[in-house]
């Protein structure tokens, strides 16, 4: 009698299962170099979802926002997310920290759109006019903070992880925002909207823009490829077929991009904010290693991604 219930227990927990389908557990950041995951996070509360059309009615996607790179990357790492779109570091940093068992980026998503940002009235011209300075940065060990300090350390200054010639200060962007305000930091490296906050609401000037560094990737867990590689085909190539609307309906685009970040951060976002943001970037799928071993250089010469080697596995596009 008891193998008889246990039987039919297991039956029961399979037939939930199977009704309940696939469950994809999608990341993004609220910023607008995250346009991909915007548009189809939206497009999925609003019924319309982007990728739940292709993928077929036995997938659902669950959609979670995250402010910067490591904090994704630790959700990939505990299994709460499955992809998520994010920065260029942080990914590498998550593969070197997994020796390649975690992390595979399946696409790219955008190039630029992230700048260093410096008060209106400000002298600071060089990198070696930062000493005794305060640079914020969403996140430790992000693209933008890695980035922030290999230009430093390039410039001449001693630049260590807790202090050095300037400060870099990791700080989340609504926050930036407010202290850039208040004159409390001198300067802010980080990525659209916020670079056009920066300018517009803060009076704030670009100092230097990075037009063509990769600023986000879209990657997968290692154990969402073993297993269903066939669907991760099929959430590859929903992606690049979203970045091509995306730049063929840019009003349509930018839309929903609004609509997205309002849900998100409550805020409201002018078009002419959303409009100068999108001038910055470019969006594209196309994903190769060159660009990331580049990025590797950088972060190994401020202390991060020690021992890097191999990235043959690091981009595993979908055939």
């Amino acid at each position: 009698m008891k193998t008889l219930r246990l039987a039919v227990l297991t039956l029961f927990t399979l037939a939930l299962a199977a009704r309940a389908g696939t469950i994809l557990r999608f990341g993004h950041f609220p910023n607008i170099t995250h346009a991909q995951g915007l548009i189809a996070s939206q497009l999925s509360r609003e019924g319309k979802g982007w990728f739940e059309q292709r993928l077929g009615p036995d997938v659902k996607i669950q959609w979670f926002h995250y402010n910067a790179g490591p904090s994704a990357m630790e959700a990939i790492f505990t299994g709460a997310l499955d992809l998520t779109y994010v920065g260029p570091n942080p990914a590498l940093n998550a593969y070197v920290k997994s020796r390649g068992e975690e992390i595979r980026i399946i696409a790219g998503a955008a190039l630029g759109g992230a700048a260093l940002v410096v008060q209106g009235d400000s002298t600071l011209t060089r990198a070696v006019d930062f000493k005794g300075r305060k640079l914020a940065t969403p996140q430790l060990g992000g693209t933008q903070d890695v980035a922030a300090r290999a230009w430093l350390k390039k410039g001449g200054l001693r630049i260590t992880q807790l202090g050095g010639d300037a400060y870099v200060l990791p700080t989340q962007n609504p926050d930036q925002l407010s202290l850039f305000s208040r004159r409390e930091i001198d300067a802010a490296w980080t990525v659209e909207p916020w670079v056009s906050r920066l300018e517009r609401q803060a009076g704030g000037k670009i100092l230097l823009e990075q037009k063509d560094a990769v600023t986000t990737v879209l990657v997968s867990s290692v154990k969402l490829l073993k297993t269903q590689p066939g669907l991760v085909k099929k959430i590859a190539a929903a992606h690049a077929e979203l970045t091509t609307w995306i730049n063929e309906h840019p009003a349509e685009a930018k839309q929903l991009v609004i609509a997205a970040l309002k849900e998100i951060t409550r805020a409201e976002f002018a078009q002419e904010l959303i409009d100068r943001s999108w001038s910055r970037l470019t969006f594209t799928s196309a994903i190769s290693v060159e660009p990331i071993q580049a990025l590797v250089a950088e972060a190994q010469s401020v202390g991060f991604l020690r021992g890097a080697s191999d990235l043959s596995r690091l981009v595993a596009v979908p055939r």
